[in-house]
């Protein structure tokens, strides 16, 4: 798999210290394991994945496959016009089989034990700058037994396309010539 190929993604819940709950969207490359979005909201519609998404593809590109389970935010009308528009193909693991959606469930539980039951969040905006922290922490700074020990960062740097392939061979793809023709005015000949 390259990066974009499939993104997963899910729904993890908290509770406010004051009994609210709240919602974090999160989105996962499964080729690169970069966290893609951490998105904390006391509501997460399918409008809001929606625009979500399309923040994301404007950021990295457009993925080919995303994954997710069947909840309601992501059968709504808003989702299937937004995969049919983008012409991104949606998959829906089975219901009650979370194990479909490995990536996602996986990384879920790294972040409800390393941050969500380790931290007491007395309001939406604390959550969303411990989350854009947590986030920055695991994409940069954690290396990945999968990833060959590199940072999710790290591995995706080395998996993008180099653009500067584009431009070292801006004339063409074949070798370069072994001798030089010269247009001598009269025509074209050898340099000698």
């Amino acid at each position: 798999m390259a990066p974009n190929d499939r993104w997963s993604l899910d729904f993890v819940s908290d509770q406010l210290t004051d009994g609210r709950c709240f919602r974090i969207l999160t989105v996962v490359d499964d080729c690169t394991r970069e966290c893609l979005a951490l998105v904390a909201d006391t509501s997460l519609s399918g409008a809001r994945v929606a625009r979500e998404l399309d923040r994301l593809v404007i950021e990295r590109g457009k993925p080919k496959t995303v994954v997710s389970d069947n909840g309601s935010e992501l059968t709504s009308n808003a989702i299937l016009t937004w995969a049919d528009q983008s012409r991104v193909a949606w998959h829906y693991i089975a219901p009650g089989k979370p194990m479909q959606n490995a990536f996602i469930e996986s990384f879920n539980g790294r972040l409800r034990d390393e941050l969500l039951n380790e931290t007491l969040f007395t309001s939406l905006a604390q959550a969303r700058v411990a989350l854009g922290c947590w986030r920055a922490d695991y994409n940069d700074a954690r290396p990945h037994s999968r990833l060959v020990w590199r940072t999710p960062s790290e591995f995706a740097f080395t998996c993008h396309p180099r653009r500067d392939l584009a431009l070292r061979y801006a004339e063409g793809s074949a070798p370069a010539p072994v001798a030089i023709i010269w247009s001598t005015g009269r025509g074209w000949g050898h340099p000698f």
